[in-house]
């Protein structure tokens, strides 16, 4: 399991084509953080990737930034991990945003229960291709 540190959040690597994303306390992401975020996955990763996006910090998004997060195709699966109601309700509100991609995101109260469904999907979509 490899750690990562960039400008704005940490990147846990759980296998090469799936991750953990813990976003710095307090943050408000930008779109530089996005590309930042983008290049690194594509960098990094074995292509499709799921991500585990884990909200246990506070933080928030310029429209911009809402607009253009997780916007890779090579994106599979996102499992979010929440810990309180305004976080489920700012999920649920940054999904709903219009997309050419859309996202094949669910969230989770329980960190177990998310990796569980992410791996599942994950290992069921890479066997299909």
């Amino acid at each position: 399991m490899n750690k990562y540190k960039l400008s704005f959040c940490e990147i846990i690597l759980l296998k090469n084509d799936i991750a953990e994303v813990i976003v710095d306390d307090g943050i408000e992401i930008n779109l530089s953080m996005v590309e930042e975020y983008h290049t690194f996955l594509l960098d990094k990763m074995a292509h499709p990737f799921s991500l585990l996006i884990n909200k246990k910090n506070s933080y928030s998004y310029t429209f911009e930034a809402q607009l253009h997060l997780a916007t890779l195709t090579q994106i599979n699966f996102m499992a979010v991990i929440v810990y309180t109601k305004i976080s489920e309700i700012s999920t649920k509100n940054l999904v709903s945003l219009p997309r050419e991609i859309r996202w094949q995101l669910e969230i989770f109260n329980d960190r177990e229960l998310a990796l569980i469904w992410l791996h599942n999907k994950h290992s069921n979509k890479i066997a299909a291709l």
